[in-house]
């Protein structure tokens, strides 16, 4: 893992430290410390150390456990095996630990030591085309990446590279200088009115485009005219433009997501660079002309029958597609935008498509070792039927529909709940909202991206099993708890002994810093997902088994206990913030 600094160390950390000072000719070989059922930690490295230095591993386990000694972090090593660790730690190292983070507004989580600049690819929906079940995850799943990012201080800065050029403008624009006045000003409506006004208005333009050979001419002209920069033409793309951003804010409105109006950079903004793009990799032998086309071929990337497949930078009538576009939006953001990293969430078949644009700016020097690209491919949302999701009728499914769907089925099962702890309307539509997109967003963000997944909305808001809905009842729980506390107030008590519920949600709670920059490092948030999934079961679990506000132990341990809820809390309040979640106080 990258170095990183941070705020207090981690009872890992510190185990990890004390292991490496003890055997100094190890130097900086990881110990290989991992949480184990067999203690609180096993170390498993002596075996490969032991290789290294030529010796037994068993002996140097045991000589580590020698020069240990006395150590007020460690209540028991053991040599297991044939030279693994097993270690427990005192219950009071735990809690001084997790103590250390009661002023720590981070809670453990370290910033990165060298942060870079990440340029985000994600949400790209198309302009005039309603947005539906295949922009979700995009969407979801670029969301989770910023705030993680960000959270450990790298800077990110998000591109939403919408559709807005191509050859279907030129039959809109042409449709609406043909018949002005079909579409109202984007001021002019909300929403849904905008999608609605925009879907007639294509499907008008589309019926006339498929059935008048003089129209479809004149369409294709009207395109020349686009990407000439003619003035009457760039006003009323920029009409279809305006009343699609106001349809798109309040789809990321409902899927509770800001975005910024200047991250919103379609294919139009890297038309003027086309030419030099295709000019630059020709000049340097990148792209070669075939054909009277400009293309990059490659010997180590092949397609379907294991088939070369070359990239079109330029088609032989001059026109650009998608790679043109694609590269010169890397050229902008490598040297424009000073980006370390760029990021790019899109659907997995797309895979192949920036394989091949990352490979041409490799060869032409815009990426390096230094300046590198991924592409996070993301599978697809599946319906029961194992199939990709669409509606009974076939067709694919809104994205509006689904969300309003969660949000309808969240509220009435809050409402269920919600009527016992007196919520009101008001709270039960708001609650039911936060926890209806909560739920789509955590099914996706539970699951690898690279996996499909079944949408499942009877699952995704039950109040069992991995979903944000457990989560979301574990923290208002906690809340609840401090509502009925009065003037108890908690304190960490290290000099206490710990209940085993007590151990392992303190040593979970230990593990939260690490495991949010592993899943920032790695792009992968359901690595975070399943921590809060674990957080929120042993917090359970601890409630069930360690009463809070009766503890026998008396005040010391009824404020340790309300501690650990606190610090709880917290990280399950933060935790879900990174992945784009709210939790609501009341449930």
């Amino acid at each position: 893992m990258a170095s990183v600094t941070s705020l207090a160390a981690s009872v890992h950390q510190r185990v990890a430290d004390a292991l490496s000072a003890a055997l100094p000719e190890a130097g900086s070989a990881d110990p290989l410390l991992r949480r184990s059922d067999r203690a609180d930690f096993q170390a498993n490295g002596m075996l490969a150390l032991a290789k290294k230095l030529k010796g037994n591993p068993r002996e140097l386990a045991t000589k580590v456990v020698a020069e240990i000694g006395e150590n007020a972090l460690f209540k028991e090593v053991e040599v297991s095996g044939p030279g693994f660790l097993n270690i427990t730690i005192t219950d009071r190292a735990i809690t001084q630990t997790l103590a250390a983070r009661a002023d720590d507004d981070r809670l453990g989580v370290p910033l990165k030591e060298n942060p870079g600049v990440t340029v985000i690819d994600y949400a790209q929906p198309n302009v005039a085309k309603e947005m539906h079940v295949g922009h979700l995850r995009s969407a979801v799943i670029g969301d989770a990446l910023r705030h993680l990012l960000d959270f450990t201080g790298e800077q990110t800065i998000g591109r939403h590279h919408i559709g807005d050029w191509g050859t279907q403008f030129g039959m809109l624009i042409q449709y609406l200088i043909e018949n002005p006045g079909e579409l109202a000003p984007a001021a002019d409506v909300d929403g849904e009115q905008a999608m609605s006004n925009l879907n007639r208005v294509y499907k008008a333009s589309r019926a006339v485009f498929d059935t008048d050979e003089q129209f479809k001419e004149r369409a294709r002209k009207r395109v020349v005219a686009l990407q000439s920069g003619d003035a009457e033409t760039l006003d009323l793309w920029q009409r279809f433009v305006d009343e699609s951003k106001v349809y798109f804010y309040s789809v990321f409105e409902k899927l509770d997501m800001e975005i910024r109006d200047d991250e919103i950079v379609g294919e139009s903004a890297y038309n003027d660079m086309m030419t030099e793009t295709a000019r630059l990799l020709e000049e340097s032998g990148v792209a070669v002309r075939s054909e009277g086309a400009l293309v990059v071929f490659f010997d180590e990337i092949r397609g379907k029958d294991d088939q070369p497949v070359p990239l079109i930078v330029q088609k032989a009538d001059g026109g650009f597609g998608y790679a043109a576009s694609d590269l010169s939006a890397i050229r902008n953001r490598v040297f424009d935008l000073k980006a370390t990293t760029l990021l790019y969430v899109v659907d997995v078949r797309q895979s192949l498509h920036f394989r091949m644009v990352f490979e041409t700016a490799r060869r032409a020097g815009w990426l390096s070792d230094d300046i590198t690209a991924h592409n996070m491919g993301y599978g697809t949302v599946l319906g029961a039927d194992g199939k990709p999701f669409k509606t009974r009728a076939g067709e694919t499914v809104r994205l509006e529909d689904l969300l309003d769907e969660a949000a309808e089925r969240a509220t009435a099962v809050v409402r269920e709940k919600g009527a016992s702890i007196g919520l009101t309307e008001q709270e039960i539509t708001e609650n039911g909202a936060q926890v209806g997109i909560g739920a789509v967003k955590y099914a996706d963000l539970s699951t690898s991206p690279s996996r499909d997944y079944k949408f499942d909305l009877d699952q995704m808001v039950s109040l069992n099993g991995d979903t944000s809905v457990y989560l979301q009842y574990a923290y208002a729980r906690i809340r609840s708890i401090f509502r009925k506390a009065g003037d108890a107030a908690p304190a960490a008590h290290p000099e206490l002994p710990l209940a085993p519920a007590e151990r392992a949600l303190g040593l979970h709670l230990d593990q939260f810093g690490e495991t949010v920059a592993e899943a920032a490092e790695a792009y992968e948030p359901h690595k975070l997902a399943a921590y809060l999934y674990s957080l929120a079961s042993l917090f359970t679990t601890f409630y069930d088994q360690c009463p809070v506000l009766k503890a026998e132990g008396g005040p010391d341990q009824i404020a340790n206990r309300l501690f650990l809820c606190e610090l709880t809390a917290r990280t399950l309040h933060q935790g879900m913030a990174l992945l784009g979640i709210r939790t609501p106080e009341r449930l």
